[in-house]
């Protein structure tokens, strides 16, 4: 029987049990995707480089081995250059915290510093015109209680700029209504909590929303507001839902409106609304602590993706006194003109 190589597989359980989420304060989800990445390099270790488990060490984590595996993530499992580069953000985060315990893995961690981030094409922003968030937000029959719940999820999906997971996470108690401002708690990435206002009629569609799905007299403020009931019991809305029924609605929604985005997703709202705020002149610091963006060059997408504001910005800059160019080319009718274009003259 080969020895065991405690020391990597030790440190990498404390990093996943203690490190990541205890004195990081990282979320369940970024846990779970850096679980995912050492899951992953393991599998690759044994499969590819047919490295027994038990000789599986920090020795494995070189240049060359790293690089080859975010080669076979691209090519065997067909996954994207942003997905392959947070794969090595988390292997990169876990050589520094074994150079912090152990300083003998600090050689380690230099290696990966030296394995380069693939190339990420720009990303184009989806939002929704005026028009196409009006048709959208019409598609819920709210005659039934789940047209009801829809109609009101993308309501405030929108009102709120919220990440699709921070409104499943919304309970009951995150809604303050007794106040003139309405606000609600929004529990965004890294367990960090911001306040956002609502509108009103944002309110207003709540409380029906409550009488529906969350009666006065079973009502509890630790639940979810968004649940589903499955054989009788009531669970946390999954994102695949919303993503279902926002699919549906986007795809009735372009019988009737011509601006409607060939594919609708629920970030999209988020986006549509970022946009509108930005149109109407906040600025992108607020509207970065808005969001809840860590990075304000992360809100600065919005910035770039605005086009009608460039459009307008244009317009306002170009002198109204100059008329646009004739049509006609210089050497129209100009017989002299042609033959000396040509060299005849």
């Amino acid at each position: 029987m080969k020895p065991f190589n405690d020391s990597f597989f030790s440190t990498v359980r404390s990093f996943l049990t203690v490190y990541l989420p205890k004195q990081k304060c990282c979320s369940p989800n970024t846990v779970k995707s850096y679980r995912m990445a050492l899951n992953l390099l393991i599998d690759f270790l044994l499969e590819e480089k047919k490295t027994p488990i038990y000789a599986i060490s920090f020795d494995s984590l070189n240049h060359s081995t790293i690089s080859e595996f975010l080669e076979w993530l691209q090519t065997d499992r067909k996954c994207t250059p942003s997905t392959c580069n947070q794969r090595l953000m988390a292997l990169r985060s876990f050589t520094k915290y074994a150079g912090i315990i152990d300083v003998s893995q600090i050689s380690i961690q230099n290696e990966l510093k030296k394995v380069p981030y693939m190339k990420v094409a720009s990303t184009i922003v989806e939002f929704l015109s005026e028009q196409g968030l009006k048709s959208l937000l019409e598609q819920p029959d709210i005659r039934k209680p789940l047209g009801v719940r829809d109609r009101f999820f993308m309501i405030l999906m929108y009102d709120a700029a919220a990440r699709c997971q921070e409104l499943l996470d919304l309970k009951l108690n995150d809604f303050e209504l007794n106040t003139k401002n309405p606000y609600i708690y929004l529990h965004g990435k890294g367990a960090k909590t911001r306040t956002v206002p609502i509108m009103s009629k944002t309110a207003e569609h709540y409380l029906f929303y409550l009488d529906k799905f969350h009666p006065a007299e079973t009502r509890n403020k630790e639940d979810y507001v968004f649940y589903t009931t499955i054989h009788g019991r009531k669970n946390q809305m999954s994102p695949d839902n919303v993503a279902a029924f926002m699919k549906r609605y986007g795809n009735s929604a372009k019988a009737t409106c011509s601006d409607m985005p060939p594919h609708i997703h629920p970030h999209q709202l988020r986006h549509t609304r970022a946009i509108h705020l930005y149109r109407g002149g906040m600025p992108l610091p607020l509207l970065a602590e808005f969001l809840g963006h860590v990075n304000l060059n992360t809100t600065q997408i919005y910035a770039y993706a605005d086009t009608e504001m460039k459009r307008a910005a244009i317009q306002k800059a170009c002198p109204q006194s100059i008329s646009a160019p004739s049509a006609a080319p210089l050497w129209e009718n100009d017989e002299e003109m042609i033959r000396k274009l040509y060299g005849l003259l």
